[in-house]
């Protein structure tokens, strides 16, 4: 059974920084293509970031280019979001995703398996 669990999440100011985990089990991880998605109250989910088997190809929604990072260590079994200069609507709930396929998409339809998600609250 393919479970994924989040962590990292928090309260933080303006301008402040977070890194977010996903633990991955129950599958072979370095198959499929996992992504970052986050929702925030009366919004649609919308997929951040996503990255490849390999971890050599990697894509961003533009709203967050240049301030989040995403990478994962195939070793781990684990996907990390790094998150920089956060700003107020960075607040969210953040999910971690699978996608059992090698082409990634930011696109939740996408996505297979979910984690049940870690907040990220921005304070000014």
């Amino acid at each position: 059974q393919v479970q994924l669990v989040e962590s990292g999440g928090g309260s933080v100011q303006v301008g402040g920084s977070l890194r977010l985990s996903c633990a991955a089990s129950g599958y072979t991880y370095n198959s499929y293509c996992m992504g970052w998605f986050r929702q925030a109250p009366g919004k649609e989910r919308e997929g951040v970031a996503a990255i490849n088997n390999s971890g050599g190809t990697t894509t961003y929604a533009d709203s967050v280019k240049g301030r989040f990072t995403i990478s994962k260590d195939n070793a781990k079994n684990t996907l990390y979001l790094q998150i920089n200069s956060l700003k107020p609507e960075d607040t969210a709930m953040y999910y971690c995703a699978a996608r059992r396929s090698w082409f990634c998409t930011r696109s939740k339809n996408d996505y297979n398996y979910w984690g049940q998600g870690t907040q990220v609250t921005v304070s000014s």
